[in-house]
């Protein structure tokens, strides 16, 4: 098949993965590209290439698929990485097309505008995969190669750099389809042993990771099969909705939890990578008979030992071990329940008035509507455990831990899925490092509520450097008047300085049908109980 240019086959492409929405910057060096998806598609001109990334990152995810970006080359590229470190932690499905000099000077050195030394170098470091269009011929296949290539699980994003001569060229495509690998498939006597260890378990537990969501049924009927408890990561919220009596969550490293799995006889993990911040820094001690299924063969043990390791998809291993489930002991499940319950209790007392916030936006969100959290208090103390998440869609947040990329996925999430609202948990630290975005949400009038807790710093790094160091250095800063800045981005604005503002304040902007900041009040609203700070090792002397 042939196309006129580069942008009509690149849009000829977007349209067979179904999507229907790009963010980016427009370039000299992407001019055809963003014309042709701007006249064909929805082209978002975010503020900054970091966020058209995370933007897509999070449009992919909310729809449980894939999202694109465009950038520049040079310096485009390169404001891309960071957020390309993001969806390769996550193991989430982008299309990052980037622009390149023209192909006679590429790699001459000779300091032609944008040009940069290795590009396609540094995308291999920071993608899953990464191409050169080398010819008129070569962009369609590269294009399926790449999209192909973030959709295999583990996933993650993938980039295409595109000389711009290339671009405006006539293409020639023969639109043949990449070939896959075979989904690996466990040791049928692995498979078998571990399913004899299961039907002995009395008292078992699950932890499920981010691999658990697309095997959500699977997973959902080992649930009820053995009676287990589940634990989830981060990344495994929603896996089994929340209100599900056997979900524990995200709350391993509590002592209630830690208690439960000191006890267990039997841990089957689903798709989790332990990562630190939710081990204690790999100090959460771990049942020894250990049932691990992955499909990263490089994570099964990597962390823990695993008595019986299982390299597949989820969904085509959990059914086998469902089969040989036995029920647990009635009193194990009461247990778990028990659990369950008391560690949403403590960490509601323990935030303080923060609880009637979180209240208020487990009531005034529909089910299953987004939740983009970037890194700040309010997400790592109880918008990462306790606001209930239901569809592991809703749940959107930096994996990597980086600051400063809510807002971005937020607008990504809510342009993905437009007939529900969604909400974005940010600090003001976080939010002045892409603070232009508010002038993509002014332009976009997507359906987003962004809450800003205001602390007037890195709240984080302050506690901690108050509990362990003489002075405070970097942490605080000078924070905008919010309802200046709203007013200034024709946006809707609202403060919470009381409890009883909560309910009334989220509610009225989560009605909404357009953007509304909503500033959190910190110093009137009150603190918490107790301050919080990461589980990170301070090294002290």
């Amino acid at each position: 098949m042939q196309y006129d240019n580069g942008g009509d086959l690149l849009v000829a492409h977007l349209k067979s993965l179904g999507i229907d929405t790009v963010f980016g910057i427009v370039s000299v060096h992407n001019l055809p590209l963003v014309e042709a998806v701007d006249r064909e598609l929805r082209f978002v001109p975010v503020r900054h290439e970091a966020t058209a990334v995370n933007a897509a990152d999070a449009y992919g995810r909310a729809r449980g698929s894939i999202g694109c970006a465009l950038t520049s080359t040079g310096t485009g590229a390169g404001n891309a990485a960071g957020s390309l470190i993001e969806a390769l932690a996550s193991g989430t499905a982008v299309l990052h097309v980037t622009g390149q000099i023209e192909s006679a000077y590429l790699g001459g050195g000779r300091g032609y505008i944008h040009e940069t030394k290795d590009q396609l170098g540094m995308l291999t470091a920071v993608s899953t995969y990464a191409a050169t269009v080398g010819s008129t011929q070569d962009a369609g296949r590269l294009l399926r190669e790449a999209s192909a290539a973030a959709l295999t699980a583990p996933g993650g994003p993938a980039s295409v750099e595109w000389p711009i001569d290339l671009q405006y060229a006539a293409q020639q495509d023969t639109g043949e389809a990449p070939t896959g690998a075979a989904a690996p498939v466990p040791d049928p006597a692995a498979l078998a042993a571990g399913g004899e260890l299961l039907a002995s378990a009395r008292r078992p537990l699950i932890w499920a990771g981010g691999g658990a969501n697309t095997a959500r049924e699977e997973l959902l009927a080992l649930l009820e099969a053995t009676g287990a408890g589940l634990f989830t990561s981060n990344s495994g919220r929603g896996s089994v909705p929340e209100d599900h009596p056997l979900v524990i969550g995200n709350f391993a490293t509590t002592p209630a939890g830690r208690a439960l799995l000191a006890d267990a006889d039997v841990l089957v993990t689903v798709g989790t990578h332990f990562r630190s911040n939710e081990t204690a820094d790999y100090g959460l001690k771990l049942p020894g008979a250990h049932i691990q299924i992955d499909i990263d063969e490089a994570a099964l043990g990597r962390v823990h030992p695993a008595r019986h390791a299982l390299h597949g998809d989820a969904s085509t291993v959990l059914p086998a071990l469902t089969q040989a489930a036995v029920r647990a002991d009635a009193d194990w499940s009461a247990r778990v329940t028990a659990v369950r319950e008391d560690v949403r209790a403590t960490l509601h007392d323990s935030i303080g008035p923060q609880a009637t916030v979180c209240d208020a936006l487990a009531a005034a969100l529909p089910r299953g509507a987004v939740v983009a959290r970037d890194v700040t208090i309010p997400s790592s103390s109880w918008g990462n455990r306790l606001l209930p998440i239901h569809d592991p869609r809703a749940n959107i947040f930096p994996r990597g831990g980086g600051i400063g990329q809510g807002l971005g996925m937020g607008i990504g999430a809510a342009l993905a899925r437009p007939d529900v609202p969604t909400v974005v948990i940010a600090g003001d630290g976080g939010l002045a490092v892409h603070l232009g975005e508010l002038l993509t949400v002014a332009q976009e009038r997507p359906r987003l509520t962004l809450i800003v807790f205001n602390d007037g710093g890195y709240g984080v790094l302050r506690n901690m450097q108050d509990k362990y160091a003489e002075r405070r250095s970097g942490v605080d800063l000078y924070t905008p008047d919010f309802q200046q800045l709203a007013a200034a981005c024709s946006l809707a604005y609202a403060r919470i300085a009381t409890e009883a503002d909560a309910a009334p304040v989220l509610d009225a902007a989560l009605g909404s049908d357009g953007p509304t900041l909503v500033e959190v009040d910190l110093d009137a609203l009150g603190p918490m109980k107790n301050p919080f700070t990461p589980p990170v090792k301070i090294h002290t002397a």
